[in-house]
């Protein structure tokens, strides 16, 4: 499949050692740590052939990426708003006219770059409750400012509106599940296993 040359993924990805904190009461820091590894291997090659940069500031992560061909951004403040901001900063830098950021924990992702051919200004992947922001693409010059976070799904069809961009809304089954919960756990089929796998796509 022919790469869009204007579009960039962002993938912002916090520490593998300390993901998925809230899983504690249901998975070990072994389990925990094997999830956010897997799931964003799944997220980088459902990416491809999209040039990818990862955004992170833990240097195992950052080895991990450039081992997948990504590159990496160090964002210079935390919080999630900041590192996708810096990312997308990265790609405009770049030369990349548009930014599709998707989150590093979604263990169904498929290909992503019909994303990138989807038609308005602003595409949203929602999650499977409509609440969340699973994936998000945006012009990368745009004074869009990013809402993540509880009812991000709502700000940012509201942010969208605020800049006058038009948006399309894309329902995608394979981008709709991330893990944050025991619920998504079981949606996803992982048990709280050595070790757990994932479904495969």
């Amino acid at each position: 499949m022919k790469a869009p040359a204007d579009t960039a993924v962002v993938v912002p990805i916090k520490s593998f050692r300390s993901a998925k904190t809230r899983l504690s009461g249901v998975l070990n820091d072994a389990d925990r740590r094997a999830l956010a590894e897997r799931c964003a291997e799944v997220v980088l090659d459902a990416s491809r052939p999209l040039t990818v940069f990862v955004v992170c500031d833990d240097p195992e992560v950052a080895d991990w990426a450039r081992g997948r061909g990504a590159r990496v951004v160090s964002p210079d403040r935390p919080g999630l708003n900041e590192a996708v901001t810096a990312g997308r900063g990265t790609a405009r830098d770049h030369g990349f006219e548009r930014v599709l950021v998707v989150h590093g924990d979604l263990p169904r992702a498929e290909t992503l770059s019909p994303l990138a051919d989807e038609s308005g200004d602003v595409v949203i992947v929602p999650d499977r409750r409509a609440d969340g922001t699973n994936a998000l693409l945006v012009p990368s010059t745009s004074d869009f400012v990013f809402r993540y976070g509880p009812g991000s799904f709502d700000a940012h069809l509201a942010e969208a509106r605020r800049c006058g961009l038009t948006v399309r809304i894309v329902n995608r089954p394979d981008l709709a599940l991330d893990i944050d919960t025991l619920d998504d756990l079981r949606a996803a089929g992982i048990t709280g296993i050595t070790q757990p796998g994932l479904p495969q796509k």
